[in-house]
């Protein structure tokens, strides 16, 4: 067993900083590399990129960045773990084995785990009693049966677990869990029990901690944000695990950010609930017994992590069509910014109302003044400029398409001192809404391939 290891957050969504990952695997040590790239919208967007194109459906990120890396994790046995499968691990695999080829790598190991999508079982199951009704509102699903777009279950680390056993060096999910990404390579290593909750609620923490990135290492941080260090190159955080479940949150040396209790306790509170039930497939953690300690510049012990069983159930992440959507902005400037900007809000709303179009909703921010504090605003008419950001959503498009060229006009007959529509009429997007519900884990079974290439 070994007496320690390091895990490297490479990535906390898609579209983070590409230069994270060449980082981690070039400016230091480190066993592990997870990557995280998904959220409830993502999966969506994929299944639609798959529909369209049977090999995609991944983050195509994942291809340009292992061009670069793929020879460092070679040399440096680093395993890298992600779950940016999406809704086509097998594709994102092939992508990868064919950048392997081009660089003339032989005996690479990869592994997928399979299974969490079920948007073509959704009938079946429910035949068998298993609902997917809303978890949050209890909404019953035939509401929105007919417009699902996307049914994926959260794994947690056990598959991953299983590919690593098998010598996956590199091991691509699909909806895993952000925490399970970085708890796999400690059941491996350590060899932890499935039902030691302790141990597995330290490493389900050290996964949130490292979950989104930068943010755990000064980004986006509120306290003394202007004493971050060189922050342009942030290094993203590293978790040491330890046997025992202790943890050493750091970053490596001489790169930018600031790893501190301060910085990780606000990632730690970053999308939790009830801080003593974070419930997640392995274990359920509770956050009020974790015990940070700064023991030197840039590393952060994290102790005395509390867990119990895990529930009988999984999470499923599904989404809907639920109608259109469109935005657009003009910007007013100085005198009386706001109250020409306000006036012109109002022309708007009175002549779409004239027209009599169909809109769930109309929703107007002032940008500059009100789109953070909303009613909380102060009323202002000496700011330079305000911009004035409109957006409606409903299920009728030929309303959404119509409230799209009613905005230009405004520019000559509205108040004055108006500019920004140089990007042209707005276009009708769908809206994609969030459906949680519960499946139990005796229901579906992730599917661990790992082959060599």
């Amino acid at each position: 067993m070994k007496q320690s290891i390091r895990i490297a957050s490479g990535q906390g969504f898609w579209g983070d900083l590409q230069t994270a990952p060449v980082d981690q695997v070039r400016k230091g040590p480190v066993d592990y590399m997870m990557m995280d790239f998904l959220a409830e919208v993502t999966m969506s967007i994929l299944q639609k990129q798959k529909m369209k194109d049977p090999k995609l459906g991944y983050a195509k990120d994942l291809v340009p960045l292992f061009e670069e890396i793929l020879p460092d994790i070679v040399q440096k046995n680093i395993k890298v773990i992600t779950n940016g499968g999406g809704v086509n691990p097998i594709a994102c695999r092939e992508a990868i084995f064919a950048v392997a080829k081009k660089l003339g790598i032989k005996n690479l190991k990869i592994g997928i785990v399979l299974g969490d999508d079920i948007l073509g079982k959704i009938d079946a199951l429910a035949s068998k009693g298993i609902a997917l009704d809303n978890m949050e509102t209890k909404e019953k699903l035939a509401s929105i049966r007919s417009k699902v777009i996307s049914a994926n279950v959260y794994f947690g680390a056990m598959p991953i677990v299983e590919a690593l056993r098998q010598g996956a060096q590199i091991v691509i999910t699909g909806r895993t869990t952000d925490t399970g990404l970085t708890l796999a390579p400690m059941i491996h290593e350590f060899g932890w029990s499935i039902n030691d909750w302790d141990k597995l609620a330290s490493g389900t923490v050290a996964g949130h901690i490292l979950e989104c990135g930068g943010q755990a290492s000064g980004g986006n941080f509120s306290r003394d944000w202007k004493e971050i260090p060189d922050i342009a190159h942030i290094g993203f955080p590293i978790a040491e695990a330890h046997p025992d479940g202790t943890m050493i949150i750091t970053k490596h040396e001489k790169t930018g950010g600031l790893v501190s209790s301060s910085t990780v306790k606000e990632q730690l509170l970053y999308e939790i609930g009830d801080p003593k039930d974070y419930i997640t497939p392995d274990c359920i953690a509770d956050f009020t017994t974790i015990q940070l300690k700064d023991i030197a510049t840039n590393r952060v012990e994290v102790r005395g992590v509390k867990g119990r069983a895990a529930t009988e159930f999984y999470k499923v992440s599904m989404s809907y069509a639920d109608g259109f959507t469109a935005f657009g902005t003009l910007t007013y400037a100085w005198p009386d910014a706001l109250e020409k900007a306000s006036t012109a809000d109002e022309i708007l709303r009175l002549r779409l109302a004239d027209l009599k179009l169909e809109f769930e909703e109309i929703r107007t921010e002032f940008l500059g003044f009100n789109s953070c504090f909303g009613p909380l605003a102060e009323n202002s008419n000496e700011l330079n400029e305000v911009v004035m950001r409109v957006g409606v959503r409903g299920h009728d498009k030929q309303s959404i398409d119509r409230f799209s060229k009613e905005l230009a006009p405004l520019i000559l007959t509205g108040p004055p001192s108006v500019t920004g529509f140089a990007g042209g009429r707005p276009k009708p997007s769908e809206v994609i809404a969030y459906w949680p519900a519960l499946i139990p884990k005796s229901a579906v079974t992730p599917n661990v391939v790992v082959e060599e290439a």
